[in-house]
C-alpha cells in the first residue's frame, strides 16, 4: 500500500515525510527542494490483538509497542505541484507520474497563508486556492489519460460497452485503478463528459485528505476554519510537521519522553532555555489546542477510514498463534474491508491462493470457507495443499 504526499512547493511536504519516517530529506524555504521523490516507510497504528489473547507477541513484519501494532505503509513525497502542472509547468509531468501507484493522497497545505501558489513567500494568501488548483490538476491529469484511451475506442468502426471498459482498463491499469472501479464510474456518470468522468474516477481510486500544516503559525486556525466551511466534504486535519520532528528528535536524544500525544522532560541538564521555550510553544499551541501534531492522525485516517482497511493476522499454527519459527502473531496485514479469505490467500502468495482449501479461526477453531469475509483483528490459519 502506498500513500502519496502532495502539495505545492514549500507547503511542508518534505517535513511531513520526515516527521512520518524520520528519514533525513532536503527541507528548505524555496520551491522545488524535492525533485526526485522521497520514498520511505511510515506506520499506521492499531491496538495489537495480542492484548485480547493475553500473549506477548513477536512481530516480524511490523512492531508492537505497549500493546500498539505499528504497521508499515509506503510513503511517496513527490515534487511540488503548481497550477498547469498537467501541461508540464514546473515539474508537473514528473510529479504526476510518481503518483501512479498511490492508493490515497494526503494534500499538505500551508495553512498559514505565507506562501503563494508557486511556493514563494508572501502574506495573506488564501490556502483554499491550493485545494482547488491541486485537485483540478490531478483530475485533468486523469482526464488526459482517459482521453488518450478513448481515442482508441472511437477509432474502432464497431465497438460495444465491453470494448469501452476493456480499453479504459488497459489505459488506466498503470494508475493502479481496478476494473471494478472503472465500471462503477462508467455506470454512474458515463464518458460523454470526460472531465466529469475523470474527476469521479480520481475521487474513487485516489481519494484526497487535507493536512492543514503549519497550524501553529499566526492566522492558520482561522484559515483552517475557512477551508472546512468551503470544503465540508473533505477530511481536514490540523498538523504541525515541524513540531512532530522536534518532539521525535528530542525523544531520540533522551531529552523528553514523547508518547500518547504528550511529552515530559526527562533530563533538565540536556535542555537550554531556548529549547525549553520551543517545547512550551509546541505544548500550548499544538498539543493542548489540537490534541496532537496531526501527523499520525493523517496516516491512520487515510488507511483505516478513507481506504477502509482492517488488520488481519495470518498464522501457520492456529493453536499456538505462531508461524513456523514459533513467532507469536508475527504478521499484521492491512486488507480492504470486505475481502474474502480466498482473496486474502492470493494476496499473501499466488501459490497459497491456487492451492487454497479453507481456513481456521482462532477463537472457535471453526473451519472457514473461501467466501468468509474477514473482520478486523481476525487471526486466521489458511489451509492449503502442501504439494
Amino acid at each position: 500500500m502506498q500513500v502519496g504526499l502532495v502539495g505545492k512547493p514549500s507547503s511542508g511536504k518534505s517535513s511531513f515525510f520526515k516527521a512520518s519516517t524520520l528519514i533525513d530529506v532536503p527541507i528548505a524555504a524555496y520551491p522545488f527542494t524535492t525533485i526526485k521523490p522521497n520514498v520511505g516507510m511510515g506506520y499506521v497504528i492499531s491496538d495489537c490483538v495480542c492484548q485480547k489473547y493475553n500473549l506477548k507477541c513477536n512481530p516480524v513484519n511490523s512492531q508492537c509497542i505497549d500493546g500498539k501494532r505499528y504497521i508499515p505503509v509506503k510513503l511517496i513525497d513527490v515534487a511540488g505541484l503548481v497550477p498547469d502542472a498537467h501541461l508540464g509547468k514546473g515539474l508537473g509531468n514528473q510529479f504526476l507520474d510518481d503518483l501512479r501507484q498511490a492508493s490515497c493522497l494526503i494534500h499538505i497545505v500551508d495553512t498559514s497563508g505565507t506562501t503563494d501558489a508557486e511556493g514563494k513567500m508572501t502574506s495573506g494568501y488564501d490556502p483554499c486556492n491550493d485545494i482547488r488548483f491541486l485537485t483540478k490538476e490531478i483530475d485533468l491529469w486523469f482526464a488526459g489519460i482517459v482521453e488518450r484511451g478513448l481515442s482508441k475506442y472511437t477509432a474502432k468502426k464497431k465497438f460495444s460497452k465491453v470494448d469501452l471498459l476493456d480499453i479504459l482498463t488497459g489505459q488506466l491499469t498503470g494508475l493502479g485503478i481496478k476494473k471494478g472501479d472503472i465500471q462503477l464510474v462508467l455506470d454512474k456518470v458515463g464518458v460523454d463528459d470526460i472531465e466529469k468522468f475523470a474527476s469521479e474516477l480520481r475521487r474513487v481510486s485516489k481519494p484526497i485528505i487535507i493536512a492543514a500544516n503549519k497550524i501553529d503559525l499566526p492566522g492558520s486556525d482561522e484559515n483552517m476554519k475557512k477551508m472546512r466551511e468551503e470544503f465540508p466534504d473533505l477530511t481536514i486535519i490540523p498538523t504541525s510537521a515541524a513540531s512532530e520532528i522536534a518532539l521525535k528528535k528530542a525523544n531520540e536524544k533522551g531529552v523528553v519522553e514523547y508518547k500518547n500525544n504528550s511529552f515530559t522532560i526527562k533530563d533538565e541538564n540536556k535542555i537550554d532555555e531556548k529549547q525549553r521555550e520551543g517545547l512550551k510553544i509546541i505544548e500550548e499551541k499544538v498539543l493542548k489546542t489540537y490534541g496532537s501534531t496531526g501527523i499520525q492522525e493523517c496516516l491512520n485516517k487515510s488507511v483505516f477510514e478513507v481506504l477502509d482497511n482492517i488488520v488481519v493476522y495470518p498464522v501457520a499454527d492456529i493453536n499456538k498463534l505462531s508461524d513456523k519459527k514459533n513467532n507469536i502473531l508475527p504478521d499484521a496485514f492491512l486488507v480492504k474491508n470486505g475481502t474474502t479469505l480466498k482473496e486474502f490467500a492470493f494476496s499473501i502468495h499466488s501459490d497459497i491462493g491456487e492451492k487454497f482449501i479453507g481456513g481456521l479461526e482462532s477463537k472457535t477453531k471453526r473451519k472457514l470457507g473461501a467466501d468468509y469475509v474477514l473482520k478486523n483483528d481476525d487471526v486466521i490459519e489458511i489451509l492449503f495443499q502442501k504439494r
